[in-house]
């Protein structure tokens, strides 16, 4: 650390300022006269995305080939912490073997049914997503490989996601959206943490002090560096007051003559760029370190291991009649596309070119023409212009064509089998017509391979919901306000089951849900103190893994809580008529809500453990004491109390305590925080400048496909200061553009000629 301070101390304020932002798109800037060198980072939540030519942040540009694992919308269905962290170190193997120092990744953003970016998130319940994300970043850097966590905080859409703004009160943040990234820094304890692109509460991420300072570093313990998402940088001077330490990507020079200015007129204090030059030296000579030595890397063990992820993560959501696992000699139909091109992965910055792709065709013969056959499995799902990083769901609903596929199999033969593959729950209108559903969610490189061994009774589904799956998206809560510019959290801390348990609403499938080839059976459920304890036994005549969840129930006494809330979670596997003991020892966060710092409402809390939502068997009570938290005098008797449907907005308002006005992009008041998508209808030179980039654009995407929509969303929708981060546009050029969009063409015909180094 001494050597670390030196260096920084032999540093001008100009290398000082270069240094807290990248060299390029990849990699962070190197002084070696100092020396100082550069570190590569790429994307990477389920798999590495290394871009040596042509770098871009939405996976448009060929990458290197590597594994490409489940996505985590899979992985997290698997709830199994040690799974993860094997992953996470395979990946990080990857990342050695290629000269990659940090990798970015995991994202733990809150699950939304609509968000496009729905497969890269783990769960609706932070503790889960929370726990499974700490067990990933603890296997990623075991060897020294550095992972990041994304996208702090509150990035639960796509849809105008560099300039949103997430209204939300402080119960919420901080019970909900908050606490997985708590867990995962607290015990994960993750080299980097990446700020996302919105405002929170009306504040840019990377410009949130109370975020990045005093609830992640002084708050949680981390003493890590931050950076941005790319392009995510708002007001640079902020943003090192704030403890924003890197700026990404390089090569722009974003607001360096602006930080310079205000550290000479005394307005920024050389010492917060002189913490955050600390931080950057740290990560780099970190990872120089863990790349010192050519890494061992087996990418055929890899591939096992991304089967077997698949296999652990596969939900069987129906299976009438035991109609699976195919027997040996049935006669089987394959039908549809996604047989022989399945869905494995998502679309966007997370894209993997993979080393190899089994899809189920690849493994499995169909044997019969369809009612001949004595099983028809259908493969069906969303496609990638129905999600994608960039842009949202407009609903729930799958492909016309998909859902007539299945209704047509189903009515020629009723031993129908659907294979689903998709990011996110969809709506299943022909459920009651098939016998089976199994839920591959996205499985990566080898789903081929674990499909057939699922269906064939080779591998056991043990896969439980990570998510609720409701039978329609009207039944979300957030289905009348979900998608404008501002994401409004209306419905506070009833997200996913919390919302569906409370309002008595019946989903199609429950989160924590999924069935087996076996059965098991809980018995002896008990409760000693703070230690409640369980038997499970394998009651079916096959091998088996179960997941044993653990629910505590807070009494309903006016304080706005919801029903039962997830605490604690296991994954056993058992042989036929085997029987284990499971333990979990309970804290006093199982039992806190937020009232300005963690506090337990006294009353009688109800214990529930189990494997099936439906069939939780109660453990016991424990009576907490000594603690009175106010209600507020408007609450009772309001939704939050009873919630059917959606919050109105005075509602939402009086427990927010202020009011609610979405902020309007004004002709003549455009400012840097505007989109090309803002300003063109009001503005001649920014609808020429959007048909412009769109000619541009469909020369590396064509026109209709998700990708072009993508990078119009990503390019037309972000503000004007993350088109000069990320495009490498002069700041007058920038500024003269804005001068003619809000009505003062020569005036900005005047900037623009000026020198554009400024």
């Amino acid at each position: 650390m001494a050597n670390l301070t030196q260096t920084a101390l032999n540093l001008t304020l100009e290398e000082k300022i270069d240094l807290c932002e990248g060299k390029n798109f990849w990699e962070t800037k190197d002084h070696p006269e100092h020396g100082i060198p550069s570190m590569f980072m790429c994307d990477g939540p389920h798999g590495l995305r290394k871009q040596e030519e042509g770098g871009d942040h939405l996976g448009v540009h060929r990458s290197r080939t590597a594994t490409c694992f489940p996505t985590a919308v899979s992985t997290a269905c698997s709830w199994d912490e040690d799974l993860l962290g094997k992953i996470g170190a395979a990946i990080a193997e990857e990342a050695a073997d290629q000269g990659v120092g940090v990798l970015l990744g995991p994202g733990l953003n809150i699950n939304n049914p609509l968000c496009g970016r729905n497969f890269e998130y783990f769960s609706e319940d932070p503790y889960l997503a929370g726990k499974l994300t700490a067990s990933f970043v603890k296997g990623i850097q075991k060897n020294g490989i550095g992972a990041c966590l994304k996208h702090f905080a509150c990035n639960s859409q796509e849809y105008r996601r560099f300039t949103s703004d997430s209204v939300i009160d402080e119960r919420t943040l901080r019970e909900i959206y908050l606490t997985a990234f708590e867990i995962a820094v607290r015990e994960g304890k993750p080299k980097t943490v990446m700020c996302a692109y919105n405002k929170i509460n009306g504040v840019y991420c990377s410009d949130n002090e109370e975020l990045l300072t005093r609830i992640l570093r002084e708050e949680w313990g981390f003493d890590g560096l931050v950076m941005t998402d790319w392009g995510a940088m708002n007001d640079r001077v902020a943003a090192f007051r704030a403890g924003c330490d890197l700026n990404m990507p390089g090569g722009s020079g974003y607001m360096k003559k602006e930080v310079m200015d205000a550290v000479a007129r005394g307005e920024l204090d050389e010492k917060d760029i002189d913490r955050s030059v600390g931080r950057v030296l740290k990560m780099v000579m970190d990872a120089r370190e863990a790349l010192k030595e050519k890494a061992t890397c087996d990418y055929d063990a890899h591939h096992e291991l991304a089967r077997i992820a698949a296999e652990q993560s596969a939900v069987l959501l129906k299976n009438d009649d035991n109609i699976l696992p195919v027997k040996e000699g049935q006669k089987i139909a394959i039908v549809g596309d996604m047989a022989g091109e399945m869905r494995y992965q998502g679309t966007g910055s997370s894209h993997i070119n993979p080393i190899r792709l089994v899809n189920p065709a690849d493994v499995l013969t169909g044997t019969a023409s369809v009612e001949e056959a004595d099983v028809v499995i259908v493969f069906a799902g969303l496609t990638p212009d129905y999600e994608s990083e960039g842009f949202d769901r407009d609903n729930m609903t799958m492909p016309p064509e998909h859902i007539k596929l299945i209704e047509d199999s189903a009515a020629k033969n009723p031993n129908t089998v659907v294979v689903l593959f998709c990011g996110a729950p969809v709506e299943t209108p022909w459920v009651d017509k098939v016998k089976a559903v199994l839920y591959m969610g996205l499985p990566g490189q080898a789903g081929g391979e674990a499909v057939k061994n699922l269906l064939y009774g080779k591998a056991n589904p043990s896969g439980k919901l990570a998510e609720t799956w409701p039978k329609e998206y009207k039944d979300c809560p957030s289905s009348g306000y979900y998608g404008p510019q501002d994401a409004q959290y209306r419905e506070g801390l009833y997200v996913g089951y919390r919302y569906y348990d409370k309002a008595n609403v019946e989903p199609r499938w429950r989160f924590g849900y999924g069935l087996s080839y076996t059965r098991f059976e809980y018995s002896n459920a008990n409760i000693e103190g703070e230690r409640v304890s369980v038997t499970v036994t394998n009651a079916g005549d096959c091998e088996g893994a179960e997941v044993v969840q653990l629910y505590v129930c807070p009494p309903q006494d006016g304080i706005y809580r919801p029903l039962r809330e997830l605490k604690r979670f296991t994954k056993v596997k058992l042989q036929p008529v085997e029987s284990v003991e499971v333990s979990f020892v309970l804290d006093e966060r199982c039992f806190a809500v937020w009232d300005d710092g963690w506090k337990v409402p006294s009353g009688t809390y109800t214990i529930l453990v189990g494997g099936n939502p439906d069939s939780l068997i109660t453990a016991g009570t424990i009576e907490k004491t000594g603690i009175s938290i106010k209600i507020p005098e408007w609450q009772p008797g309001s939704w939050y109390e009873n919630p059917v449907g959606a919050p109105s907005q005075e509602e939402w308002e009086r427990m927010l305590g202020r009011k609610f006005t979405p902020r309007v992009a004004k002709k003549g008041e455009y400012t840097l925080n505007d989109t090309i998508m803002d300003m063109k209808e009001h503005s001649f030179v920014m609808k020429a400048f959007y048909f412009a980039l769109k000619k541009y654009i469909s020369r590396g995407a064509k026109p209709g496909t998700p990708e072009f929509r993508m990078m119009i969303e990503s390019s037309a929708g972000s503000p004007l200061r993350s088109l000069q981060i990320t495009g490498g546009l002069k700041p007058n050029l920038v500024k003269g553009l804005l001068e003619m969009a809000n009505g003062r063409f020569f005036g900005g015909l005047k900037l623009m000629s000026k020198n554009n180094q400024g």
